[in-house]
């Protein structure tokens, strides 16, 4: 798998970047860690504006009033979003063009999937849990981006986020039962290990995105403290992952 490793021992940032992306001129994202707070919304009403993901969305040199955020259902719809909206309820996946207009989505063992256009300046950003992911979510933002941008796949850059790796994740017959045998390798007692991360690669790679551009940070979120994990700890703390066109 494309994969930019994350040395296990060295502390990580405040704000993290997949390497890959991080030399596109045009592009603006980043992951944050629990040095920013806790990226999750107090509740439902309440406005999508909180006080750490204004802290990072100003770490990213971006307008805190322009973010626009992902309800995250675990689910498959994609929104484009042409305007700051606050939330939009019952989408794991956002498209955009406009730029200073900051897509966030939050995650704790999902994926952050960035997908990057630098042939038309468009972004998508993607919430891929198991269920989004088995659904087709990744597929879906490749497509949204050809449909709304004429977006060509082999033109796009794709970059996967912090998220449980294949060691840390164990599930039942019910979840690993759905994916293909290379992707969810059986344990002695029944159980199994996914690796939803070699999934989303192979998705990308399915719906056209050029091996070589696809990158993959490789921190896990159960293995590291900077992170939240809700395998780890069922607190519903959240990290974020911003993604905007200049």
């Amino acid at each position: 798998m494309p994969r930019s490793s994350t040395e296990a021992g060295a502390a990580l940032p405040a704000v993290l970047r997949i390497p890959g992306l991080a030399a596109q001129p045009y592009l603006v994202h980043g992951l944050s860690t629990l040095a920013l707070g806790d990226m999750r919304a107090p509740g439902p009403g309440y406005p999508a504006l909180t006080a750490p993901r204004r802290a990072f969305a100003e770490a990213l040199g971006l307008e805190p009033g322009r973010l626009v955020v992902a309800g995250a259902v675990h689910g498959v719809e994609v929104a484009r979003m042409d305007e700051a909206v606050g939330v939009v309820r019952g989408v794991d996946a956002l498209v955009t063009d406009r730029p200073g207009l900051a897509l966030l989505a939050t995650f704790a063992d999902c994926y952050p999937v960035v997908i990057y256009d630098p042939a038309r300046h468009v972004v998508a950003l993607v919430h891929a849990g198991w269920r989004g992911i088995r659904g087709g979510v990744v597929g879906r933002a490749v497509h949204a981006l050809r449909r709304e941008y004429g977006s060509h796949p082999v033109d796009l850059i794709a970059g996967l986020g912090p998220g449980i790796c294949a060691g840390c994740y164990e599930v039942g017959e019910d979840v690993g039962g759905q994916f293909e045998p290379a992707h969810a390798k059986r344990n002695g007692d029944g159980r199994f290990r996914l690796d939803l991360a070699a999934v989303i690669v192979d998705h990308l790679l399915a719906a056209g995105v050029p091996r070589g551009s696809v990158h993959v940070i490789g921190a896990c979120t159960r293995e590291r403290p900077e992170l939240p994990s809700h395998r780890r700890a069922r607190d519903g703390v959240r990290f974020a992952c911003i993604a905007a066109i200049r």
